[in-house]
C-alpha cells in the first residue's frame, strides 16, 4: 500500500526527526504543534499555559542535557564543534532551529483532539482527525499518523503514597512547575531526590562517550547483571561514595545526573534524608524517626504519558500501550500508526526516535509475542519497561533497514575507521554510511568527534601530547581476538537466522 498523507503530531525532535525521515520518502506532510513554535520540551518559555504539554527544560533556565552532543545529534547534522559537550536548552534549540525544514505544511497552534480509524480503515487504513485552531475544528482524512508527542507530558504526582500531605499547611507541588530559585529564598524546602551520577568521566570525557562503545557492549554482554551493577556502583561511589551521604538507594533505577549535588552535600546546603513516612502540619517525619520543619515539597517524581486524542478503542491501542519495537500498535488490521520516541534509551533521545523505521513488519500475532517477551525481561530486570540499550536498539532497527556499519568488512578495507567505530562512542553518524540516506560526511564525522568532544574544553593552547590517548595501545591488539570472535558469531547467527526463515 503506497501511503501518500501523513499527519505528524507534534513538533518537537522527535517529530522533526520523523519530518526529515519522510522528506526523503516522499509522501505530503502536514505537522500540527499545540503551541506556537517547534522545539517541544527542549524551548525554553517564561509562562506556561494551562493545559498544554509540560516541557522538561522550560521551568528551569540552567538545566542542561544529560546526554553529550555527539551522542544527542542527528545523524545527518553535526553540532557547531564550539558547542560545549552538555547544552545548555538555548543552545539545543539554537541546533534544533538550524536543524529544522519547515518546507512542509506546519500547523502551528493546532490541537489534535481526536484521532480515529475511517469507516473502510481495513481496506484503506486511512484515519479521520479533529483538529482545533483558532476556535474552529477542522476534520482530516489522512493515510498514515505518526505520534510525536511529547513523553513528558504529563506530571506524576502520586500524593496518596505520602500520608498526611493533605493537611501539610506548606506549599508543595511537582517539579515540573519550579522556573527560578528566588521565590524560595529563606525557606526550608523538601526535594524528592534519587541516586548522584557524574556527566564526566574518565580523562574527563564525558561518561556516555566512554560507556556507550562497541567493545564495551560486547563486554556487558559475557558478564552478569551482578558483576556490571558492581563495576558500575562501585565506579561511581569512587567519585561519590552514596552510603557515606545517605544517598543508597534500596532499589535499581536510572540514576539523576548532577555534578553539583556532591558540593552541596559536602558545604551544608543540602540535607540527606531517609523516604517520608509522614507529614504534619508544618513538618516531614522521615523513615528513620528523623523530623524536619519544611515550608516547601518538591516532587520531583517524574512524568507517565497518555494519549487524551486517541479514539478509546482496544483495536487502536491497548491498556498497557503495546507497541512492537516501541512504535507500531499490533492491532490495527492497517500499520498506518506508528509512535515516535516513546521509550527510554540508556543513550540518546534524538537518534533512537530518528531511527524508529521497519521495512517489513511481521503479522499481528509475532508482534504480540515479541512485545510479551521484551516486558517480561524488563520486568525481571529494569524497573521501568521502556527502557532500551541505546546500542542493542539501533543496531536491532539498522539491521532491517541495512544501515548497520558492516565492522568485519571495514576491519579489511578501512581499519582506521573501524577502530573508531569499535573503540569509540557509538555516535548516530555510524548509520549513514551505508544504505538508505547515507552521507557523504560520516566516515569525517567518525574519525573527527573526539576532536569534537575536546574542541569545547582548549579554552588555552595544548600541545596535543599533553592529551590522553582515546584507545590505549596495549588495548587495540589484546581486543582483535574478541572482535574477529563477536563479528563472526553475528555473521553466522545472520546466516542461520535467514535458512531458518527460508525453511519456514
Amino acid at each position: 500500500m503506497t501511503v501518500k498523507k501523513i499527519a505528524i503530531i507534534g513538533a518537537g525532535v522527535s517529530g522533526l526527526g520523523a519530518i526529515k525521515s519522510c522528506l526523503e520518502e516522499g509522501p505530503e506532510l502536514t505537522c500540527f504543534e499545540e503551541s506556537f513554535d517547534i522545539g517541544g520540551v527542549r524551548r525554553y518559555e517564561e509562562k506556561s499555559e494551562a493545559g498544554k504539554p509540560i516541557s522538561i527544560y522550560q521551568h528551569l533556565q540552567s538545566v542542561t542535557s544529560n546526554s553529550c552532543k555527539e551522542l544527542t545529534a542527528y545523524s545527518d547534522y553535526l553540532f557547531p564543534d564550539h558547542y560545549p559537550n552538555f547544552l545548555h536548552h538555548s543552545k539545543m534549540m539554537d541546533y534544533v532551529r538550524m536543524y529544522s525544514d519547515l518546507s512542509l505544511t506546519l500547523c502551528s497552534q493546532s490541537k489534535v483532539s481526536n484521532i480515529r480509524k475511517h469507516s473502510d480503515f481495513s481496506s484503506t487504513g486511512q484515519w479521520n482527525v479533529v483538529v482545533e485552531a483558532d476556535g474552529k475544528q477542522k476534520y482530516c482524512i489522512f493515510d498514515g499518523i505518526m505520534i510525536c508527542s511529547a513523553y513528558y507530558s504529563n506530571p506524576y504526582l502520586p500524593l496518596e503514597c505520602f500520608p498526611g500531605i493533605k493537611k501539610f499547611t506548606g506549599l508543595y507541588f511537582h517539579s515540573h512547575e519550579y522556573k527560578s530559585p528566588e521565590k524560595f529564598k529563606g525557606k526550608r524546602i523538601l526535594v524528592v531526590g534519587s541516586w548522584i551520577r557524574h556527566r564526566v568521566w574518565d580523562n574527563e570525557h564525558p561518561q556516555d562517550t566512554v560507556l556507550i562503545t562497541r567493545f564495551k557492549n560486547i563486554i556487558k554482554k559475557r558478564l552478569s547483571n551482578s558483576i556490571i551493577n558492581k563495576l558500575a556502583e562501585d565506579k561511581l561511589n569512587a567519585r561519590f561514595n552514596h552510603a557515606v551521604y545517605g544517598l543508597q538507594p534500596h532499589h535499581r533505577h536510572q540514576p539523576t545526573f548532577g555534578n553539583d549535588l556532591p558540593s552541596h552535600v559536602v558545604a551544608g546546603r543540602l540535607l540527606v534524608k531517609a523516604n517520608v513516612k509522614t507529614f504534619t502540619e508544618t513538618t516531614a517525619i522521615f523513615q528513620d524517626g528523623t523530623e524536619e520543619g519544611i515550608d516547601i515539597v518538591i516532587f520531583a517524581t517524574g512524568y507517565t504519558f497518555s494519549f487524551p486524542f486517541l479514539d478509546n478503542d482496544s483495536t487502536v491501542l491497548d491498556s498497557q500501550n503495546s507497541l512492537f519495537k516501541y512504535v507500531f500498535p499490533p492491532q490495527p488490521e492497517k500499520p498506518t500508526l506508528a509512535f515516535i520516541g516513546f521509550m527510554q534509551p540508556v543513550g540518546g533521545v534524538i537518534p533512537t526516535s530518528e531511527i524508529q523505521r521497519l521495512n517489513k513488519l511481521p503479522s499481528a500475532s509475532d508482534m504480540t509475542t515479541e512485545i510479551k517477551r521484551i516486558r517480561n525481561y524488563l520486568e525481571k530486570h529494569l524497573r521501568d519497561e521502556r527502557r532500551v540499550q541505546y546500542i542493542d536498539y539501533m543496531d536491532e532497527i539498522a539491521l532491517e533497514i541495512g544501515v548497520k556499519p558492516r565492522l568485519l568488512s571495514l576491519f579489511f578495507w578501512d581499519p582506521k575507521l573501524a577502530l573508531k567505530i569499535f573503540f569509540g562512542p557509538c555516535t548516530p553518524y555510524q548509520y549513514h554510511l551505508q544504505g538508505p540516506g547515507k552521507w557523504a560526511r560520516a566516515r569525517t564525522a567518525i574519525l573527527t568527534q573526539r576532536e569534537c568532544i575536546i574542541k569545547p574544553l582548549r579554552t588555552q593552547i595544548v600541545r596535543d601530547g599533553q592529551l590522553p590517548s582515546s584507545v590505549p595501545f596495549w588495548l587495540l591488539g589484546a581486543s582483535m581476538a574478541l572482535v574477529i570472535a563477536h563479528l563472526t558469531a553475528d555473521i553466522s547467527h545472520v546466516d542461520l537466522t535467514h535458512k531458518s526463515q527460508a525453511s519456514n
